[in-house]
């Protein structure tokens, strides 16, 4: 479990949640075009939009970890400000691979 300093405000969290509900909708409406047997380009546009919902989602992610944990970074030693940028590179590169 991370240190309280990196979670997230309530407000934050709905904003993230909301963006993951939608998603979990779009996979769903995915399921129901599978079945239906609904041609494979229809298919491929909403896997599409799935992807580029996840990395929406994965953007506010980022952008809520900048505003709120890597500004307490100054306020850590040496090693551990080289230890949460080191954790946020490895993240952000696990990010940037997803495709």
């Amino acid at each position: 479990m991370r240190p309280p300093e990196a979670a997230m405000e309530t407000t934050e969290q709905k904003t993230v949640i909301n963006r993951l509900k939608r998603i979990e909708g779009q996979i769903r409406g995915l399921e129901k075009l599978v079945e239906s047997e609904a041609p494979c380009l229809d298919i491929l546009t909403q896997v599409s939009a799935v992807t580029a919902a996840v990395k929406k989602a994965g953007a506010e992610i980022i952008r809520i970890h900048m505003q709120k944990c890597m500004e307490d970074v100054s306020k850590k030693s040496a090693a551990e400000k080289e230890q949460r940028m080191d954790e946020f590179r490895k993240a952000i590169s696990r990010y940037l691979d997803m495709a």
